[in-house]
């Protein structure tokens, strides 16, 4: 999962959140000399992202991906998750997108300290330039996905890749809806962040 879905399957909490996103920036991070909320949501962050990548569905979905692209599928898919996440916010937050979207900004800001200096750097820029609102649109997706292209070390067909996510739009969004109740079960049923 992306960025916006690992802050709503956290708690609401500065450390809860830090933690939830620190699984993409672990490298060189010592995991076992974090404080324990901010460790739990890390545990959390694995959870999420074990659980995603064996869903039978999410799997079938990245089967429809073309094979020059299909090592990116998951990346694909994650952003394009927070997309129908925001679209369809109302089946799963009883507070508006908006006032959480807030929230999260202002407990990444709080919890810079907690963070390794490349997550203090993106998302401070998240936060600044309101990352999470351009992913309303489909086409704020594609942009993001094609600053992931550029940065790609190594010759690839990734950029354009928006267009493959329109083309199966329906079907990855049909889906998503199945899955992402599954996903937040799972949460709830593993209870990672209650464990003292």
């Amino acid at each position: 999962m992306n960025y916006l879905s690992h802050l709503f399957l956290s708690q609401p909490t500065i450390e809860s959140r830090v933690g939830n996103l620190l699984g993409d920036f672990r490298k060189g991070v010592d995991i076992s000399s974090l404080p324990n909320k901010v460790a739990l949501g890390y545990d959390n962050h694995q959870l999420v992202d074990r659980f995603t990548d064996n869903h039978k569905q999410v799997k079938d979905l990245k089967a429809l991906i073309s094979p020059q692209r299909s090592r990116f599928a998951g990346i694909m898919l994650d952003m394009v998750f927070d997309h129908f996440l925001i679209v369809h916010w109302h089946r799963f937050e009883e507070h508006s997108f908006q006032l959480c979207r807030d929230d999260y900004y202002s407990d990444l800001r709080s919890g810079q300290h907690l963070m390794p200096e490349r997550m203090q750097n993106v998302t401070t820029k998240l936060a600044k330039n309101d990352w999470f609102s351009t992913y309303s649109e489909l086409e704020g997706i594609g942009f993001a996905l094609d600053r992931i292209a550029e940065r790609i070390r190594f010759e690839n067909a990734f950029a354009g890749s928006i267009t493959e996510l329109k083309t199966h739009k329906n079907q990855i969004e049909d889906i998503f809806l199945v899955f992402f109740p599954d996903l937040i079960n799972e949460i709830k049923n593993q209870k990672l962040e209650t464990r003292r």
